[in-house]
């Protein structure tokens, strides 16, 4: 309230605004199709904004604004002044490394062929960005074959020039030899257009013009030059080769994919030029606020885009999501392009084909980023020393286990329990439970699980069991027989209280205990009525999540078969004679209930232990149990097949 300006100061047109701390630093930069509105939402009731909102308007001391005339300006002051200030409360990608780019500096007398890092140049024509420099380079050392343009540095050329010999490139026929006059600057601009040509896409003609020269010099009987012919159009292939065909229709289009966690958020971009997908990049950026994800979209459009050349910005761009300000965007990416611009969404087709695969590249990405991250020792030990000291625990958790509860409105309820072990997975010690009383809420769930858990704990140790879980009479680890240092619930203060209030009926102590909510990432400890705040850098909460989420992703995969389970059984009970094993060949064989209910009897017949008889019987029961396809009234064509 020290700093919050009078509700009449504020302006009702578009602007940009800038938060600054105690020292005038710039904290965070913001926009708004109307400043009164957004500014005076941050000076509410405290209590009744976001965590990370409050944070940010407590560290502030000053706000001021500047009005712009169109939303396409304050989108991009915004952006700049992001840039400029970098301010701690917004989230910026920050790509982790400088990708390399085929460039062709179309600008010089005799333009040369190379690998460019960094800004983009005027007079350069640009080609990828590619993942290494090494796949450009194998490019251009196949291509220069049939384009053999010059690819040597300016003192090379000058001292080929001087000498009147050419390098070595020259002598081998991968160079055309500008520099010693071997051709002139127009025979070498045309051999550079047809390079160029090649790049962009137009590969049928130059494929089309060798395959011609090859026939006839072979007609002629001139078998060498065929022979060169023959090995140019098989350089032209294998270049084709590594370029896979993403679009027939010779579309070009940057295709964006996201993965996002609460605390990270990773990003891959396929560049597809003429069809073909011609280079990849990606990154993996920190979340510094609950921002949504058009949000998140739009962010990483922006720092894509917002200092690249024109030639770099495709006419199309393909996202899972629009991005906020789509309308907004749009208009500043195409008068940066100088042309029209296209931010879609792929609904089906070979553009929602390439959007999946940029999707899994983008999950695979955050999967190594966080292995990566969790493989190494130090980091381990650091996020092990980290909880201790947050949950004042007496020593580091070397045994972590996680609860998590999975089920669909209150039936098919399961829970999954992971184990890290100094910080690492123990997946042989996984446990999935099948909640034994349907219709219970998470928290009854949470209570009856990991009771018995714990009960299989003392039961164990009744029976002979040491400390360390091991069986004196096999010398082998028993089942859930060793203690945990810490329990990780999923969850909030209801969750923690269920697990606490379970261990406290068996007796149980000496087991930290925790629940760690999704929404803020917040660490809740028994009987505290305020939340432990890891700082979002901890490799404590880093190690949290990943046993959280790891949890979460085996309780769905349990759930998952179960379900599938539950459907195979209810759609198969009309069969005669069908038990629990042929349900289970049957399910193995074809994987899922869709397939196995497109399926023909002769093939269903093939199941070991299923017979013609029984084969008729199973699709007469899949057909009779089949939703009724939609149709359109007014065409009477079907819209969908109804499959379960």
């Amino acid at each position: 309230m020290t700093y919050r300006p009078k509700p009449g100061e504020i302006p009702i047109e578009p602007g940009v605004y800038r938060f600054r701390d105690a020292e005038g630093r710039v904290i965070y930069v913001g926009k708004a199709k109307s400043l009164r509105p957004r500014l005076s939402s941050y000076f509410q009731d405290v209590g009744n904004l976001h965590p990370r909102t409050q944070q940010m308007v407590m560290t502030g001391a000053s706000v001021e604004w500047t009005v712009v005339s169109t939303e396409v300006e304050a989108l991009a002051l915004e952006y700049s002044w992001i840039k400029e200030f970098d301010p701690r409360f917004n989230v910026k990608y920050r790509d982790d490394k400088s990708y390399p780019w085929l460039a062709v500096t179309v600008g010089e007398e005799y333009p040369r062929v190379t690998v460019m890092r960094g800004a983009q140049r005027k007079g350069v024509r640009y080609f990828g960005p590619y993942g290494h420099a090494w796949a450009i380079r194998d490019t251009v050392d196949t291509l220069l074959r049939v384009f053999p343009m010059r690819s040597c540095s300016a003192g090379v050329f000058r001292r080929s020039a001087a000498i009147g010999r050419p390098c070595l490139l020259g002598d081998i026929g991968k160079c055309a030899a500008p520099c010693v006059g071997r051709v002139d600057v127009d025979e070498h601009r045309a051999i550079v257009d047809d390079f160029l040509a090649f790049m962009a896409g137009q590969t049928g003609t130059f494929i089309r013009d060798i395959e011609r020269k090859m026939r006839d010099a072979s007609d002629q009987q001139e078998y060498e030059l065929a022979a060169k012919y023959r090995d140019d159009l098989g350089a032209l292939n294998r270049v084709l080769e590594k370029q896979t065909v993403a679009f027939a229709d010779g579309t070009d289009a940057d295709v964006l994919g996201f993965e996002v966690d609460p605390l990270e958020v990773a990003v891959q971009i396929f560049s597809v030029r003429g069809g073909r997908i011609r280079g990849q990049r990606g990154w993996v950026a920190d979340r510094a606020d609950e921002a949504p994800f058009d949000e998140l979209v739009q962010r990483a459009l922006m720092t894509l885009y917002q200092d690249a050349s024109p030639s770099a910005i495709p006419r199309r761009v393909l996202v899972p999501q629009l991005p906020a300000d789509v309308d907004a965007v749009t208009e500043l990416l195409a008068e940066h392009r100088g042309g029209p611009v296209s931010i879609r969404v792929p609904q089906r087709g070979d553009k929602k084909s390439l959007m999946e695969t940029v999707q899994q590249n983008a999950r695979q990405s955050m999967l190594r980023h966080k292995m990566q991250r969790s493989g190494d020792l130090t980091t381990r030990s650091q996020a092990l020393e980290e909880l201790q000291e947050a949950l004042d625990l007496p020593e580091a958790p070397l045994r972590i286990e996680c609860f998590d509860i999975s089920n669909l409105q209150g039936t098919e309820i399961v829970a999954s329990m992971v184990v890290f072990e100094d910080g690492l997975a123990r997946k042989s010690e996984y446990r999935k439970f099948n909640v034994r009383h349907e219709g219970q809420s998470d928290v009854g769930a949470m209570h009856e699980v990991i009771t018995r858990r714990f009960a299989a704990l003392l039961r164990a140790r009744e029976e002979g069991a040491d400390e360390q879980g091991i069986d004196p009479e096999t010398g082998r680890p028993r089942k859930f027989a060793y203690a945990p240092q810490l329990v990780v619930v999923d969850g909030g203060p209801p969750q923690v209280a269920a697990a606490k209030k379970a261990m406290d009926e068996l007796g149980v102590d000496g087991v930290a205990l925790v629940g760690l909510a999704k929404r803020l990432e917040e660490v809740w400890l028994p009987d505290d009525p305020d939340p432990v705040i890891l700082p979002r850098s901890s490799e404590g909460l880093y190690l949290l999540q990943r046993v959280r989420d790891e949890a979460h992703r085996f309780a769905i995969t349990h759930h998952r078969g179960r379900r599938s389970k539950s459907m195979v059984d209810s759609l198969l009970d009309p069969v005669p004679g069908l038990g629990p094993t042929r349900r289970k060949a049957l399910m193995k064989r074809f994987g899922s209930v869709k397939k196995l209910r497109s399926a023909s009897a002769e093939e269903i017949a093939n199941v070991p232990g299923i017979g013609p008889a029984t084969a008729e019987s199973i699709v007469a029961a899949l057909r009779a149990a089949a939703p009724a396809p939609t149709v359109n009234t007014a065409t009477g064509e079907i819209i969908s097949e109804g499959d379960a």
